[in-house]
């Protein structure tokens, strides 16, 4: 029989979870509501936006990133971090809501990430004259997905994080140096 040794650090530092945090915030909002919000509020107007919205988020992301790192985080992730810095009533009241919206952000993830085959499914309907549901992306997206982590671990999202966010700042780095006419 294996045994299976528990380590006593929980291998995150200060950048994963602050790069998680960012990433989950900026992450289907950038890409696909980007050109939508400076069409309708002009470069400046969007400029204001990502600003009040990073008052907020940075904040968020660097205090998540301390009480992460300052104990070790067991099951239940967030949640376990709630409940035992701010006790079990506070936590199970934050616990709840925090269990809503995650599960209501997965479904607007999978919904993002098929809007971003909008082209697939137009050339779809004007080159064959077929008008596919857009289940035909998510649905084996999300089970693409869930085997990965099922079969290879969470730790394949870890590597890939670093991949993610460098696109994220990139992204920052030409939408900030855009100098509008």
């Amino acid at each position: 029989m294996k045994k299976f040794k528990f380590s006593s650090t929980n291998g995150f530092g200060t950048a994963p979870v602050f790069f998680t945090a960012i990433s989950t915030i900026l992450g289907a909002i950038l890409f696909l509501r980007f050109g939508f919000a400076v069409g309708t509020l002009g470069f400046f107007g969007v400029l204001l936006i990502v600003i009040i919205g990073h008052l907020v988020t940075i904040p968020t992301a660097l205090a998540i990133s301390e009480i992460a790192t300052n104990q070790k985080v067991e099951g239940g992730g967030e949640y376990f971090i709630i409940s035992r810095s701010f006790g079990l009533n506070i936590g199970a009241t934050i616990g709840i809501a925090l269990f809503l919206s995650q599960a209501i952000s997965v479904a607007f993830y999978v919904i993002a990430f098929t809007e971003a085959f909008s082209f697939f499914f137009e050339w779809m309907k004007t080159s064959y004259g077929m008008d596919l549901p857009r289940q035909v992306i998510s649905i084996p997206a999300t089970i693409i997905l869930s085997l990965v982590i099922i079969f290879k671990g969470a730790n394949i999202g870890m590597k890939a994080l670093y991949a993610v966010v460098a696109i994220l700042f990139i992204s920052l780095i030409c939408f900030f140096s855009w100098q509008p006419n």
